[in-house]
């Protein structure tokens, strides 16, 4: 799908954004897409026509001064973004998934996943979740998961829906993206590891998220949130210097028009550094990785609204974009 931009708003925030688009029938390749929509091919930029956009973030430091001053009126225009279909902006080599990181998020699924036979009043859960949620603040402890690249698909793709998935569901997320090798680094160090941010929907299937079949083990994400296409991501790769307070973003997602999320970042447990820091103390982060930050309150468990076939799910976040997807059954 390509983009027509609506008179008068803004794509992003800042100067540009990296995307990765194609022309009709033609290769993907990384793109500079400016604030007025004008699309500028960076393999024609940079001489070299094999570059990805995961090279750029691998060599973000000395790449950013370049791309600024492509943006400046430097650089070739190939043509007005509506005349390409956009993907997913990275092909990241690692997924990093945040858990129960919004308060009010996991107070709703706490008492949504009420545990058979526990038939205490709601407000005695909702108290209960609200209590977990402070305690973990408090010893700050951060949830951080493994994804899989292949659940990644592009902004406007349509979302197969499993036939095994009984209760499909939305999450919309904000996403770093990394642009320095980053291990063990500080809270102070991770935001200098973060080459800038996109929007992601982590669907998950929440039937499949708990084995019952081995409580002990707990939960099940490949199978929960991996399904081909269950990632969308994008539009595009906002430079972190045009989002100077990642605290303070609004994420909204829509539902066949009507409003199901509508939150602020402000709400996160954990925020985008801690979580950076976090699954850096482990792992080795490489350029061009994604660190989803977790969802906030109104998915579809709390709603009482799964996701079906035809549903049209539209998400945005504050200088981010948005990106719209449709769901279709998959085929029996």
């Amino acid at each position: 799908m390509s983009v027509k931009p609506e008179p008068g708003s803004a794509l992003f925030a800042g100067p540009f954004a990296l995307a990765t688009l194609s022309a009709p029938d033609g290769p993907a390749f990384p793109a500079l897409v400016t604030a007025d929509a004008q699309v500028i091919d960076l393999q024609v930029a940079f001489d070299n026509g094999r570059l990805t956009t995961r090279d750029l973030l691998d060599s973000w430091e000395s790449a950013l001064p370049g791309l600024r001053a492509l943006a400046d009126g430097g650089g070739p225009v190939r043509g007005p973004l509506a005349g390409f279909r956009v993907h997913a902006p990275v092909e990241p080599r690692q997924v990093f998934q945040s858990g129960a990181n919004y308060r009010q998020h996991v107070i709703d699924l706490h008492v949504a996943h009420r545990a058979p036979g526990d038939d205490r009043p709601e407000e005695e859960r909702r108290a209960e979740a609200a209590e977990l949620m402070d305690r973990r603040a408090a010893q700050d402890l951060p949830y951080v998961f493994i994804g899989l690249p292949s659940a990644l698909t592009g902004p406007y793709d349509d979302v197969v829906l499993p036939a095994w998935a009984e209760q499909p569901d939305w999450e919309l997320e904000l996403a770093a993206v990394i642009g320095r090798s980053a291990h063990r680094v500080s809270v102070a160090e991770a935001p200098g590891c973060i080459a800038g941010y996109t929007i992601a929907n982590d669907l998950t299937d929440r039937a499949t998220v708990f084995r019952r079949d081995m409580p002990q083990i707990g939960t099940d994400w490949l199978r929960s949130k991996n399904a081909p296409g269950f990632t969308p991501l994008g539009p595009w790769i906002v430079p972190a210097e045009s989002v100077p307070h990642p605290g303070d973003l609004r994420v909204t997602l829509t539902l066949n028009g009507e409003t199901m999320q509508d939150e602020s970042t402000g709400d996160m447990l954990f925020d985008v550094a801690r979580m950076v820091s976090y699954a850096s103390q482990t792992a080795r982060l490489l350029p061009g990785d994604l660190v989803l930050t977790g969802s906030p309150a109104g998915n579809g468990m709390h709603w009482g609204r799964l996701l079906r076939d035809g549903d049209v799910m539209e998400g945005s976040i504050t200088g981010l974009g948005a990106q719209r997807t449709r769901c279709v059954a998959e085929a029996s």
